[in-house]
């Protein structure tokens, strides 16, 4: 039996960089992580969610080749994606895909991979993107997050 956490505690937050790649500022992205998961867990939810059971949450940057095993081992799909959310916390974010993205979209890499972490604990707070109408609710979400977050 999992224990959840109590009214108003809120989970630690460790993000570590297990790729070498790319340089990511860690104590930057923490910072913003820390905050968009105070954020996040201001967003009413009918249920619990794993964002609101967990008491640790790691945000996890690897290399594309990692990332793509566990694309492959978990989803059936090949290649690497940006990001891979599992339910017990973990938050699997491709720094190389994540940099690519950026140079594609025009974004910075910084803001590029504050996007996947406000996208991975969206899905622990329950959203999901894999139809159109719950696609739409959690960009627009996204969007305000990244927003209140950048304030």
């Amino acid at each position: 039996m999992r224990r959840g956490l109590k009214p108003g505690q809120i989970p630690q937050l460790t993000i570590r960089n297990l790729q070498r790649m790319v340089p990511v500022d860690l104590g930057d992205l923490q910072k913003f992580a820390d905050n968009v998961l105070r954020l996040c867990l201001k967003i009413r939810r009918r249920q619990r969610t794993e964002l609101t059971e967990q008491r640790r949450v790691f945000v996890l940057l690897i290399s594309d080749r990692r990332m793509a095993a566990l694309h492959r081992q978990f989803l059936g799909k090949s290649g690497p994606t940006d990001v891979l959310t599992f339910q017990h916390g973990e938050i699997f974010i491709s720094a190389e895909t994540a940099r690519r993205h950026a140079h594609r979209f025009g974004n910075s890499l910084t803001q590029e991979l504050r996007l996947c972490v406000v996208h991975g604990l969206l899905h622990l707070h329950g959203f999901d993107d894999r139809n159109g109408i719950e696609a739409q609710k959690m960009d627009a979400m996204q969007r305000r997050i990244l927003e209140k977050a950048l304030q």
